[in-house]
């Protein structure tokens, strides 16, 4: 058995868990999230915890195990507490302002840049424009709207300039020496 597998996902109290098959909808203060999962994963309810099971040991049936058991367990936390990546923007002139429910990045273009906010989506941009905050209950559109977002200007590895995950080290190079011959 997957040791992530077999873990049971407890529910904690305000938040409900409907399985029809293999759809998975989890309701909450949050929002509600829906996934369709493998028929080749069981997915039961029992009292007030989610248990996972497989009938196969084949490797890929294997594999499916944990990450069904992992991406029930991040929607259950996701309409719990939600989830959080902050990104911060460094360079003059790089900045970052909240439009709607939308944010315009300035980030060296001869244009700015709107980025619009996926429904769930909340942006929060703070001190001097310089540190955006993405937050909503989905796990994975958490994750990939930050990904997009410092895709848009990528640190480069000279002057450190650009858009980063907060504690992201940027491995920097030295430049080239002038008058070496």
């Amino acid at each position: 058995m997957s040791r992530i597998g077999k873990l049971p996902i407890n529910i904690p109290n305000g938040i409900t868990v409907e399985i029809n098959g293999n759809n998975v909808t989890v309701k909450g203060s949050n929002g509600i999230l829906e996934r369709s999962f493998s028929p080749l994963i069981h997915i039961n309810k029992d009292g007030d915890q989610i248990i996972v099971t497989r009938d196969s040991d084949e490797k890929n049936v294997r594999a499916l195990h944990g990450t069904t058991r992992a991406v029930i367990q991040n929607m259950v936390t996701g309409i719990q507490t939600g989830f959080t990546k902050i990104l911060e923007i460094q360079g003059v002139g790089y900045k970052a302002e909240l439009e709607g429910t939308g944010l315009v990045v300035s980030v060296g273009f001869s244009h700015p840049v709107n980025v619009e906010a996926p429904e769930g989506i909340v942006f929060d941009v703070t001190e001097k424009n310089r540190i955006i905050t993405i937050k909503g209950a989905n796990k994975e559109v958490v994750g990939q709207v930050a990904a997009d977002i410092r895709k848009l200007r990528p640190p480069e590895p000279y002057k450190g300039k650009g858009i980063r995950y907060q504690g992201e080290r940027v491995r920097r190079k030295a430049g080239k020496t002038a008058g070496a011959i």
